[in-house]
């Protein structure tokens, strides 16, 4: 195992099932290529049957499908932190289905999704209002919002006409046996890249699973089972083997990966010097369109402020959260926490972060490989300092402090640890709060790999500073992101579903960085350039997330009913629970 930018391959995972074989493959890409037509010619009313079958059947499995996720993580089901399964299985793969039913019965109704607003722009760039998406979303999560920064030159106007374009009368629509390689991690992805696929791009779908979150496979062929019984979806198990046979496929003709840049350059390019040869001179070896979602080195952006004691040790949990979330192993937890070296809350702060981490209970170390990756870091950063007491099995939670900025190239700035690691970037002074933003947000640009998500921390106060807003709106504007979360983690933007989930436009096949295209995006964009979420500086409520929540697995638990089958009777219990946190 190497340190290299990017990201670090990863080990494969153990497998529960046996993979399936060249034969039983071959037979499902026939099946599909003989239905990819059928797909097309499904009317919208048939769609949005087969949407509702979804949600139906994942309610039904809810609880096994968690159980399931907590055994393989090493959690305990009735813990507060099974939570996460709860929102990031059911309830997830069910408001992906519910908001794309919505959206299809908009188009029956209205010809488009009808997005919630409103329409501004910042410099002649149109955006988006996408979230919240209705009365349920706004009392859950009160000040959150969410929208989308259309490409330049898309006029307010013309939005609406660049939106469901395979839905519109007179549409070219072409059928496509498209494969999903799915990520092994979160547990909403495979059935979320899938049904994106499927019912925003026309395609028919052979998902292989990864052997790292198989176990969910049986699952899924529940939930999915009307689409498997027509012939529209297959579900393959198997490795890096499996995969590649796909990949190469006469059959597929499309192809969407979650994963790393280093898998999708070993199927486009190959693997070894002949694999690197062929990249620098961009001679791939795979000429299908592929799309990817890839990772990234997430910043975490703290402007600094007026912030109180209480406010302090706030931001020091959400921090903390946002690299705890799973244990460390999600694309975009923090992994950079940009700081100013001469602000006199730097120090409080850190101490509010070490302190949450101290107090959340280290996690199994389930993905193939993340105490090698950490190990590598410590290498180079002996100086870290761990958190947690750690086990068996087990790995601290750990933030390397104090890295000069100027320190280009620098593993922590380069590199995708996928564990549960983090470091601190401290920048130069500046002359002006929105100076020190300017300046952080180039540091984000140009030194920091990736391109999926990032955070900003600020201030209300600081906010409301003469000639800051501006800047502020400027600072977004010049990020180069697929999502920026304003005071959230910025796993916020993937669960909200309505925005599109991706890369910042621009990544080339052989320079593929965060990846190529989007999925979710249940409005059907068809020019949409990064997603933005703004969200209170200290919400109402400590949000569900967080890893000490005493009672966020009872909030989700019943989230997941209020989202298959929204209703106002449903509130009460909700909040109750979330008061209790």
């Amino acid at each position: 195992m190497a340190v290299t930018t990017g990201s670090i391959v990863h080990p494969e995972g153990q497998h529960l099932f046996p993979a399936t074989s060249r034969e039983e493959i071959d037979a499902a890409v026939a099946d599909l290529q003989e239905h990819k037509s059928a797909w097309v010619a499904t009317s919208i009313q048939e769609r949005i049957s087969y949407l509702e079958g979804i949600i139906e059947r994942m309610y039904a499995v809810r609880e096994r499908w968690v159980r399931r996720a907590c055994e393989a993580k090493g959690i305990s089901f009735d813990a507060p932190v099974s939570g996460e399964e709860w929102f990031s299985g059911p309830v997830l793969v069910i408001r992906h289905a519910r908001l794309l039913k919505e959206s299809l019965q908009d188009i029956l109704r209205h010809g488009t999704p009808q997005f919630p607003g409103p329409v501004t722009t910042f410099k002649g760039q149109a955006i988006v209002g996408v979230y919240p998406t209705n009365l349920y979303d706004k009392l859950l999560f009160p000040g959150i919002t969410g929208e989308v920064w259309m490409e330049p030159g898309v006029a307010p106007g013309d939005i609406a006409a660049g939106q469901a374009a395979i839905y519109q009368p007179g549409a070219d629509r072409v059928a496509a046996v498209g494969l999903v390689l799915g990520a092994g991690n979160i547990g909403a992805i495979p059935s979320n890249d899938t049904m994106s696929k499927m019912f925003g791009e026309d395609q028919v779908v052979a998902l292989k699973m990864n052997p790292v979150n198989e176990y969910l496979g049986p699952l899924m062929a529940e939930v999915f089972a009307e689409l498997i019984d027509e012939g529209f979806l297959r579900i393959i198990y198997g490795g890096a083997d499996e995969g590649s046979y796909l990949c190469h496929h006469d059959g597929i003709e499309r192809i969407h990966i979650t994963g790393s840049d280093k898998t999708h350059d070993a199927i486009v390019f190959g693997s070894g010097e002949e694999g690197a040869r062929r990249k620098a001179e961009n001679e791939p070896l795979l000429d299908k369109p592929i799309t990817s979602e890839l990772g990234n080195v997430s910043p975490v952006i703290i402007v600094p402020g007026p912030w109180s004691d209480s406010q302090v040790a706030y931001q020091g949990r959400n921090i903390a959260s946002m690299l705890t979330h799973n244990a460390g192993f999600n694309c975009i937890a923090a992994r950079v926490i940009v700081m100013p070296e001469d602000w006199n809350l730097r120090e409080p702060l850190r101490e509010a972060i070490a302190k949450a981490l101290e107090e959340t209970d280290v996690r199994p170390a389930y993905y193939p490989g993340a105490e090698e990756r950490r190990d590598l870091f410590l290498d180079l950063h002996p100086e870290a300092v761990d958190f947690g007491r750690a086990g068996a099995g087990t790995v601290p939670w750990t933030l390397i402090e104090g890295i000069r900025a100027e320190a280009t190239g620098d593993v922590c700035f380069t590199t995708e640890v996928f564990a549960g690691l983090f470091g601190e970037a401290l920048l130069p002074s500046a002359g002006s709060t929105a100076e020190y933003l300017e300046r952080a947000v180039a540091f984000c640009n140009e030194e920091i790999w990736g391109t999926l998500g990032a955070t900003i921390i600020v201030h209300p106060k600081t906010r409301k500073e003469a000639g800051f807003a501006a800047a502020f709106e400027q600072a977004i504007a010049d990020l180069r992101y697929g999502t920026i979360a304003i005071n959230a983690f910025v796993g916020a933007g993937y669960s909200l579903i309505s925005p599109p989930w991706g890369a910042y436009p621009g990544h080339t096949v052989d320079e593929i960085g965060s990846g190529i295209g989007s999925v979710h995006n249940s409005y059907l964009f068809e020019n949409a350039q990064k997603a933005v979420v703004r969200s209170p500086f200290r919400p109402p409520l400590e949000p569900v997330w967080f890893p000490n929540h005493k009672h966020g697995h009872d909030v989700l638990r019943k989230f997941v009913s209020l989202e298959a089958d929204p209703s106002p009777a449903k509130l009460p219990g909700i909040f109750w629970s979330a008061l209790r946190g």
